[in-house]
């Protein structure tokens, strides 16, 4: 999974990576160390200056930080001046001994940074790289001009610009979260005046699965962490936010018959034909298998479970149209694999040279955005049947809140099976969320309603403890953090299709304001978002 933590425009910091680790209390510089280092054909030097270690290797020139309890991974970091130069940041990678090396690249907020909170952005496939939501949906900066430039906008290893030395990679979302929560230690380590504001994780489409991987692994660890104890930092954990994710595949794979045959963008006209009722009779079978992963956990039983109830998804990408984005067709010789020519033009933006050079990316990599070989690695572990709901159990119980949003034409991901995972969701809220009124969302910018809302929230949070949005007229792509200065966030790419309520969404879910809250003017008229 790539990481970023970065600020959507105004009002956040933001890191863009690929799976890292960071830290700050105890952390180490080594001191006496200059010289050069043969590595194979390529030559690193190393030095010591005013107490700070460097390294320069394949060209770029980075600070080297270590932390005692890691001693596994190094972190290395660049100031680069991309995208926004007026915006503080940092790029770089965290190096772990088997040769993983992972990319992370930070934003800070435009504003206030001392107080904005910090959010982490995790892309959808574990193949694919958070340059997607850097640059297509949250980012202080968009794609433009076909890759050649960007304009203001108010990983797991072999993604983007991580790689592996010998073949070495990540496949399972456990592990994958351990080298994240790395990361975090040793970023917030060095960058202290990051770890006290409220932390969230967002995650779009797979990141469903891995995101409540990385806040049970943060939980956990907290707990084991006493007050200044061996250099560590208690990462502020407030939130959890999935975005068309797949979290709960026994209940989100019945879902599917229902979207594609009975929802909002039926790909048949009979919803009582043969192929619907086709597509119903996998059902019994696909949580049968399903429910045998849950119970066995291993290869054995997950695996087939993944292969048979992916059969499932078939007529979508069958059907000619855009699998996240039921409106429109999808051309891939024009809009490439994934229907969104953009992507194409991100990788001709990263694979710039100037940009790898500035970014301090190893300029012997280029970036691939999705890999299909990393994809399949983790599928073919079972890692998207795991129970993955059962993570989100404690922590929510004890106040990290949860907020599941989901772009009403998204396919892959619908949002009926998003909204039935969360009913049924083992929490002290279960009771409170099962009876529920669906009330409307309006945005507060332009009175226009945006989707509706369910939340539960035991008299506590006012925005929600446990919280599901359905977002009108929309359809997942990245992993990035950053420091988020209040105001960004709707279909699968809900921040790509729905800009205005996507951080309508987002501002009020820092803020603890209640989506169902009405302060528009009464008198501005509400109407629907249009189609894109």
């Amino acid at each position: 999974m790539p990481a970023i933590f970065a600020a959507p425009a105004e009002e956040a910091q933001v890191i863009l990576g690929e799976t890292v680790p960071i830290q700050r209390p105890g952390l180490h510089h080594l001191q006496g160390v200059e010289g050069i280092i043969n590595k194979g054909n390529e030559i690193v030097h190393q030095w010591v200056e005013d107490g700070k270690q460097f390294i320069k290797q394949h060209g770029p020139t980075h600070e080297m930080v270590v932390h005692p309890q890691f001693s596994d991974c190094k972190l290395r970091i660049t100031e680069p001046k991309l995208c926004d130069p007026n915006v503080k940041q940092y790029s770089g990678y965290l190096d772990i001994t088997n040769d993983r090396h992972l990319f992370f690249w930070f934003f800070e907020s435009r504003t206030s940074p001392e107080d904005a909170p910090l959010l982490m952005w995790l892309s959808g496939g574990p193949g694919c790289s958070s340059s997607t939501g850097l640059l297509f949906e949250l980012g202080p900066c968009s794609i433009s001009d076909e890759g050649t430039n960007t304009t203001h906008n108010p990983t797991p290893i072999n993604v983007g610009y991580s790689y592996s030395e010998d073949g070495n990679t990540v496949n399972t979302s456990p592990v994958a979260a351990k080298d994240f929560y790395a990361f975090l230690e040793l970023f917030l380590s060095r960058f202290p005046e990051y770890s006290t504001q409220p932390f969230y994780i967002a995650a779009e489409s797979y990141g469903g699965t891995y995101a409540p991987h990385i806040a049970n692994v943060i939980y956990t660890e907290n707990k084991k962490i006493p007050v200044a104890s061996l250099g560590l930092v208690k990462i502020n954990l407030a939130s959890v936010i999935l975005g068309n994710g797949m979290t709960d595949n026994y209940v989100q794979m019945a879902s599917t018959p229902d979207y594609l045959c009975e929802g909002p963008y039926p790909i048949y006209e009979d919803s009582n034909g043969v192929r619907c009722t086709e597509l119903r009779n996998k059902v019994p079978i696909c949580q049968r298998m399903i429910k045998a992963c849950y119970d066995f956990d291993s290869r054995l039983t997950c695996v087939p479970a993944t292969l048979y109830c992916g059969s499932l998804l078939s007529p979508i990408l069958q059907s000619g149209l855009n699998p996240y984005d039921a409106h429109i067709q999808c051309d891939r010789e024009k809009d490439g694999p994934f229907c969104y020519r953009q992507m194409g033009w991100i990788e001709t933006y990263m694979n710039d040279p100037d940009v790898e050079a500035a970014l301090g990316a190893n300029p012997q990599r280029n970036i691939v955005l999705c890999n299909m070989a990393v994809k399949q690695a983790f599928l073919l572990r079972g890692d998207l049947m795991q129970n993955t709901p059962l993570l989100l159990t404690e922590m929510i119980n004890d106040g990290v809140r949860l907020l599941v949003y989901a772009g009403n034409a998204d396919m892959m991901c619908n949002y009926m099976g998003n909204e039935r995972w969360v009913e049924q969701l083992d929490t002290v809220f279960l009771d409170e969320f099962s009876t529920a009124p669906t009330e409307q969302w309006v945005t507060m910018r332009s009175g226009k309603m945006a989707g509706t809302v369910r939340s539960a929230s035991g008299a506590g949070s006012g925005a929600g403890n446990v919280t599901f949005v359905t977002v009108y007229e929309a359809g997942s792509v990245s992993f990035y953090l950053h420091q988020v200065h209040l105001p960004t966030l709707s279909r699968h790419m809900v921040p790509f299709d729905q800009p205005e309520a996507a951080l309508d969404m987002i501002m009020r879910w820092f803020t603890d304001i209640p989506l169902t809250l009405d302060i528009v003017d009464l008198a501005t008229p509400v109407v629907p978002f249009g189609k894109i």
